[in-house]
């Protein structure tokens, strides 16, 4: 639960305004604080156990895990609240592809082929796994460490390395742990062992419990230890209790506010079942009910896609459509006597009209001005989609110097606007009302294109 201004300033040392914070009383830098807008070490009179104090204090609910480098890093926690609808979810959770070191190599490289290739794009994103967990279970520790190297020569995607044997779990975890791996699973039988080469060279770590009390015992010692990265598997071994156990340490975190369960939390259908549809299933599950790493055996563009959809409308922001980049596109590869058309930027209607220029099979410029992802025909009615506001837009997105006609295709919906239009760029270019419809674009478009070529 978050800590307020009011809590913060009674744990200040009270000297007299000094202002070496950079702000004018100690109650304004208190309420900042509580805010992020500042760290606590701006004050210069903060003992160090209060320093940790209040770090702990205005730490996140649920920890920030970040698992992987670079680009392909993942972040999961840090979320806010139990119910998409009272604010919104953050992080998505990462999907896995597991691989187990008993397969075959061609089988390997199939998978890893599948997370590079089964991309999508959809509505403005990319949607694609997350991540590879390798599995140490041939009990040969020098064919585990080899499937290790393999995937780190061939892929930059995140790691989960999966090894009961914790000998073999911190030498692959040595071979890779510059790209920050998530080494699963550290338990009650050996946390004790493994402490000290968590410590050698850190990178997050999963623990696995019996039961949910044990994961609280297991979180405080590595707290204890000064070890935060932490993802949390309650061990659970059907979908029935597995969302009764995500449910109490989801709301153990954030509603009551209690720290040893405030980690992001993991789960594996795919040691649930062998049925491949019910894995996607349950999967989908646990998008709902607050999982943040979710591992499956395998998957193909039929199950990955919808799981993928799935986890992209829980995700979203509710209170913000999604909207695509104001410039101007290139759908095909259009010429200087390319059709031009200019469009919202809904990342619906982006979307629906790019692939309707592109079934027509007719190079062309696709303009996209900024209406605050709002639909043409709402963005007209909200004043964000004018004659005016599209003219300063056209000057402005450089396609003057891309095409040689003049000639500037508006929706049928947004007819009214064709006069300002044209008084906005002072008559030097031609409005011409497009179909009403992106399902007209395909008996409009070769004929229009045709003409400009004439």
């Amino acid at each position: 639960m978050p800590v307020s201004g009011s809590a913060i300033v009674k744990m200040l040392p009270g000297k007299r305004p000094c202002k070496d914070c950079g702000f004018p009383t100690c109650f304004a830098f208190a309420m900042k604080l509580a805010s992020g807008g500042t760290t606590v070490d701006k004050c210069p009179y903060l003992s160090e156990e209060t320093k940790a104090q209040l770090v702990d204090l205005l730490a996140p609910a649920i920890r920030l895990v970040t698992i992987g480098s670079g680009e392909n890093a993942v972040q999961i926690g840090n979320e806010e609240v139990m119910y998409r609808h009272e604010k919104t979810f953050v992080h998505p959770p990462a999907i896995a592809l597991l691989v187990s070191d008993t397969e075959s190599q061609s089988d390997v490289e199939a998978k890893v082929r599948k997370t590079q290739e089964l991309q999508f794009p959809w509505v403005g994103v990319n949607l694609k796994a997350d991540l590879l967990a390798l599995r140490f279970e041939s009990a040969d520790k020098d064919r585990f460490i080899s499937l290790v190297k393999k995937v780190q020569e061939t892929t930059k995607l995140g790691m989960v390395l999966i090894s009961e044997d914790m000998d073999a779990l911190f030498s692959a975890r040595d071979i890779c742990a510059d790209r920050h791996p998530l080494l699963y699973p550290i338990t009650k039988e050996n946390l004790d062992a493994a402490l000290p080469r968590i410590k050698e060279r850190p990178t997050p770590v999963a623990l696995r419990g019996e039961s949910v009390p044990q994961l609280v015992s297991l979180t405080s010692k590595l707290k204890d230890a000064g070890i935060d990265e932490v993802v949390v598997d309650p061990g659970s071994g059907n979908p029935l209790k597995a969302v009764e156990d995500q449910t109490f340490i989801r709301r153990s975190g954030l509603k009551q506010g209690f720290r040893p369960l405030g980690y992001p939390t993991m789960a594996l259908p795919c040691f649930m079942t062998e049925d491949r549809l019910k894995e996607t299933l349950t999967a989908s599950l646990f998008v709902n009910k607050w999982a943040s790493v979710i591992v499956l055996s395998d998957f193909d563009q039929y199950s990955l896609l919808p799981l993928l959809v799935h986890r992209l409308n829980i995700y979203t922001d509710p209170r913000f459509p999604m909207a695509v980049e104001e410039k101007f596109y290139e759908v095909g590869n259009p010429d200087e006597y390319s059709p031009v058309l200019v469009t919202s930027n809904w990342a619906l209607t982006y979307f629906l009209v790019s692939s309707a220029v592109e079934a027509a099979k007719v190079p062309a410029y696709v303009c996209v001005k900024d209406a605050e992802g709002l639909g043409v025909l709402t963005a007209w009615a909200a004043g964000k989609f004018g004659g005016d506001s599209v003219g300063a837009f056209i000057r402005k997105s450089g396609i003057e110097d891309r095409v040689k006609t003049r000639k500037l295709v508006i929706p049928g919906k947004a007819a009214r606007i064709k006069g300002e239009l044209e008084d906005a760029l002072n008559l030097e270019w031609e409005i011409v009302v497009g179909p009403k419809e992106t399902t007209g674009i395909a008996a409009f478009l070769p004929e229009f294109a045709k003409q400009l070529r004439e």
